[in-house]
């Protein structure tokens, strides 16, 4: 309705009604003049035709003709405007006598069968009507029998003209159209003229208007209106009047704003040079500060380091109980001091945004497993129950951050056993929800503990608070473990929460997401020969008990598990032989002895007994071997520890001996990269999985030999001489046969930034370094054009024997534990695992970037000292990966972190303290070289 205009509704509010009015009159006066006319025909034929019936009854009588004609002659000539015949017939329907100007009798006459009517009828014939009238024979009524009947002697047919009737009704509507025609003009007229005086200024208003929001306010609306319009002119010239003033009082405000602004940033620019200088000052105090904590972190570590080194040296001496105990303390102490120093700077990386979540594949259950293994000899000493379980139907191949993952469960699990003083500790890991190949997964720590209540637990998760804050604290540490924790789930894309009460324990849980590995981690367990054997399992601790009989379960054994003394003796005492019998049990001075009477019972119906006890003492397990045992685990029991006890070595080493060169797959890969040592590496490690590896060392040759051979797959580093790997790709790309071969981007580091433009610019997908076994594995099965290969299964030399190979490898204090795996300066077993575990190979690469680091070092030193970042780049990047495959986790560390800072824009000033210790792990790696050259170490981890 809103996009009719003014004059549109001028024409619907004058014409339109004007014209239906004068239709209406019109029609309505035309209809009642049509009627009327009609009803005159009637009425005056009638007039006619009953005098002349009346009339007509002697002559009819009498049958005298020549009366009766004269009669309707006389009538014919008289009436001949409206009458066309007029005929007389007798009762049988014969004509008597017509008048003299008859047309056709037949079509005066009644049709065959049709009864002469008793009063007068009209039909209609065309234009014409045709009128009847009944003749009586007037002399036989009389007043006895008027009422009943009449006699009927004949009728008169007449024949009526209606032409001049209806020329008449004609004329009649024409003029009543003439009529609406006048109307309609007049009010088109008066319309016009209405439109004219109102649609014209206002459309001449709607101009000065858009005028005026253009901001043309000189416009104005002129010329003589009247009334209403004249005042609404006068307002539409008022308002542009008054927008013209505003304006005017605008610009001046305007100019005196811009002369207060030109002196307000003439102010500001003043204080831009203070604060430069201030900022200047601050940065300057800043990197003292800096410095400072990089001085103290080297001037505080250095010494620990020392005092920790040397007291376990001195352990391995002869030495009284009392000096032990000393020594002992001394060695806890300082590795509790060290783990508050690594708290406090892993905290500082996370609340500068500067921690890196890995995406490696790894093994789920194995790194849990290993977690645990390294917390065992806390929970033996305290005397609390260890126990793991994992949902079987979790899968175990996920590619995720598991050095993240493990410190989160050290963490918790380290807490829980620290505010347990009896009971246990019990680990559940279970799905929140797998689905599009993303897992959720979900860990929780159970404790019998000492809880918290309700103040403690508003701040559990403050940095630097504690739960207990007195004086006279027992528990020690930092406040930072559940923080870091938190961050890192976070980081990891999870969520972390507590239930506890006070005095009833605690429950702590977090989630992480992580992506499951299409390809399967290798299960070197062939527990087939297990199947159908029977097990007589006593565990007294639900949980362990639950967790086990699963394990067991899974591989095909028929498990009896008992929960005390009293349901052994039945199953006993019903004389039940079982090929095996898993026993765990308490350490105590009691509990000794009953176990030891135990394995006596028991050894009559039971193949093989197989102990678990909360121990890692060797003295005390060889004691209950040589009560009868077969083995002594030391808890928490995990499915690689069952099968080492379960099943013969013998065989487990043959069927990892049994893997040939028949597992390799028939394809030619290509590697490119700069780097001699990793170079080597990926060589021998691709020739564990492929028949023939290609290698060249810069991005020139590679395009040189893809011009010739045709590759299944290429490797290919970014930072090379002669030609880097971006444009090495490109070329490969456009000139060469390997056009569509998969080309994976290798590098020591790489940012996401960089990961997304290094598949932007055409690389199928890449590898960060360090590479081992299982990555390179799952790139050859995602992207060659194969389906998925067979096995490849390794196992690194070990001395098997049927105790817990690596129960001695512990020390009974978790802190130092966990500071030779994450601050230790040379780690060999890390380095064989990064050579494929070839010691010739780990030792060649180990010697050479020993060999380079004092070249480096200067280098690296002079690229500082002039400030030449680009130059630092490429010696980091180069340093980088060379310590990805020696074994140097401390300096690859700080390697890894300052090639990141660089490569997002942090300037070399800030990274000054980074610096600092680098350096200091460069001569850390330089001092300790010799001893580990001199101990020949093997591969035996």
């Amino acid at each position: 309705m809103h996009k009719i205009s003014l004059k549109d509704w001028v024409i619907l509010l004058t014409i339109v009604p004007t014209t239906l009015i004068a239709f209406s009159i019109a029609s309505y006066f035309s209809y009642s003049r049509y009627d009327e006319l009609n009803t005159f025909l009637t009425q005056r034929s009638q007039s006619i035709i009953e005098p002349l019936a009346i009339a007509s009854s002697l002559g009819m009588l009498n049958k005298d003709r020549v009366q009766l004609r004269n009669l309707m002659n006389f009538t014919h000539r008289s009436q001949s405007s409206i009458i066309k015949s007029i005929a007389v017939f007798t009762k049988d329907n014969q004509v008597f006598v017509t008048s003299s100007y008859h047309g056709d009798a037949n079509l005066l006459r009644l049709k065959a069968g049709q009864v002469i009517p008793n009063s007068t009828i009209f039909s209609k014939n065309g234009d014409d009507f045709i009128f009847h009238s009944p003749i009586i024979n007037e002399t036989l009524i009389n007043e006895a029998t008027r009422s009943m009947s009449q006699d009927n002697i004949g009728y008169i047919a007449m024949q009526i003209d209606s032409s001049n009737i209806r020329l008449k009704q004609q004329d009649q509507m024409l003029f009543s159209f003439l009529i609406v025609l006048l109307g309609s003009a007049f009010s088109a007229f008066f319309s016009y003229r209405l439109i004219k005086n109102f649609t014209r200024p206002i459309d001449a208003m709607v101009l000065a208007v858009d005028r005026i929001r253009e901001g043309k306010l000189e416009s104005r609306v002129t010329g003589q209106l009247i009334g209403e319009l004249n005042f609404l002119k006068n307002g539409v010239n008022a308002m542009a009047q008054s927008l013209g003033d505003y304006q005017e009082e605008m610009q001046g405000s305007i100019d005196q704003a811009t002369t207060d602004l030109r002196e307000s940033l003439e102010q500001f620019e003043i204080q831009n040079v203070e604060l430069d200088i201030a900022k200047r000052k601050a940065q300057e105090a800043n990197k003292v500060k800096s410095e400072f904590l990089a001085n103290m972190s080297h001037e505080l570590r250095t010494p620990l380091n020392g005092v920790i080194g040397f007291t376990r040296q001195v352990l391995k001496t002869p030495l009284t109980i009392t000096q032990r105990d000393y020594l002992q303390t001394i060695e806890r102490s300082s590795a509790n001091l060290l783990a508050i120093i690594n708290d406090i700077l892993d905290f500082s990386k996370l609340d500068a945004g500067k921690m890196v979540i890995e995406n490696i594949p790894f093994s789920m259950r194995a790194a849990v497993e290993e977690t645990l293994t390294l917390l065992a000899p806390t929970s033996h000493k305290k005397n609390i129950e260890l126990s793991l379980r994992v949902n079987p139907q979790l899968p175990d191949a996920l590619i995720g951050d598991a050095m993240r993952i493990k410190q989160v469960l050290i963490n918790l699990t380290s807490n829980a056993m620290k505010f347990t003083d009896k009971g246990s500790v019990d680990i559940d890991v279970d799905s929140e929800r797998i689905e599009n190949n993303i897992a959720v997964l979900k860990v929780t720590i159970k404790d019998t503990g000492i809880g918290m209540n309700h103040e403690q637990q508003k701040t559990i998760f403050e940095a630097f608070g504690q739960a207990d804050k007195s004086v006279t604290r027992l528990y020690g540490g930092t406040g930072l473990g559940l923080v870091i924790s938190q961050r890192l789930v976070t980081e990891m894309n999870g969520n972390m929460g507590f239930s506890t009460e006070q005095g009833q324990g605690s429950t702590f849980w977090f989630t992480f997401r992580c992506e499951v590995n299409p390809i399967s981690i290798d299960n070197i367990f062939d527990n087939h020969e297990l199947a159908g054997k029977s097990v007589l399992y006593f565990e007294p601790h639900t949980h362990s008990r639950i967790a086990t009989s699963e394990i067991l379960t899974d591989w095909n054994l028929a498990v009896h598990p008992v929960q005390n003394l009293v349901q052994v003796n039945d199953l006993l005492n019903e004389k039940v032989h079982f090929d095996f019998a898993l026993i765990s049990h308490d350490i105590t001075p009691t509990a000794l002895v009953e176990l030891k009477e135990l394995i006596v019972t028991l050894s009559k119906n039971v193949t093989q007994i197989h102990l678990a006890i909360n121990s890692n003492s060797p003295n005390l397990q060889e004691a209950l071997i040589a009560c009868g045992a077969k083995s002594c685990l030391s808890k928490p029991i995990t499915p690689e520890r069952l099968n080492k006890v379960l099943l013969p070595r013998n065989h487990l080493l043959d069927i990892v001996r049994s893997t040939s060169e028949d597992n390799k797959i028939p394809v030619k890969i290509l590697a490119v990269d700069d780097n001699e040592a990793n170079l080597k590496l990926i060589n021998e490690l691709l020739l564990e999985q492929v028949n023939e590896v290609t290698t060249v060392v810069n991005g020139q040759e590679a395009v040189d030999i893809c011009k010739h051979e045709k590759f299944a797959m290429i490797f290919m580093d970014i930072q090379m001489p002669i030609m880097d790997g971006i444009s090495a790709l490109k070329s490969i790309k456009a000139i060469t046969f390997n056009d569509n071969t998969p080309v994976i981007a290798v590098t020591a580091h790489a940012l996401k930034e960089e990961k997304d433009k290094l598949l932007k610019l055409g690389f199928d997908s890449y590898m960060t370094k360090p590479i081992d076994e299982a990555m390179l594995r799952h790139c050859i099965y995602e992207y060659c054009d194969l389906t998925q290969p067979q096995n490849i299964k390794t196992m690194k030399n070990k001395n098997i024997d049927n105790t817990d190979l690596n129960q001695q490898a512990f020390d009974t204090n978790n802190a130092t534990i966990m500071h030779r795996r994450n601050h230790q300066v040379i780690d060999w077993p890390l380095a064989l695992k990064r050579a494929g575990n070839k010691e010739e190979l780990a030792k060649e690469m180990f010697k050479g970037l020993v060999q380079s680091l004092p070249e480096t070092k200067l280098n690296i030193s002079e690229a500082l000292t002039s400030q030449d970042v680009e130059q630092l780049k490429v010696l980091i990047h180069k340093l980088n990966g060379a310590c990805c495959y020696s074994g140097v986790p401390s300096l690859g560390r700080v390697v890894h972190q300052i090639e990141t800072e660089l490569k997002s824009g942090v300037t070399i000033d800030d990274l000054e303290p980074e610096f600092f210790e680098f350096f200091e792990h460069i001569d850390n790696v330089i001092n300790q070289a010799p001893e580990v050259f001199n101990k020949k170490p093997n591969i035996e981890h």
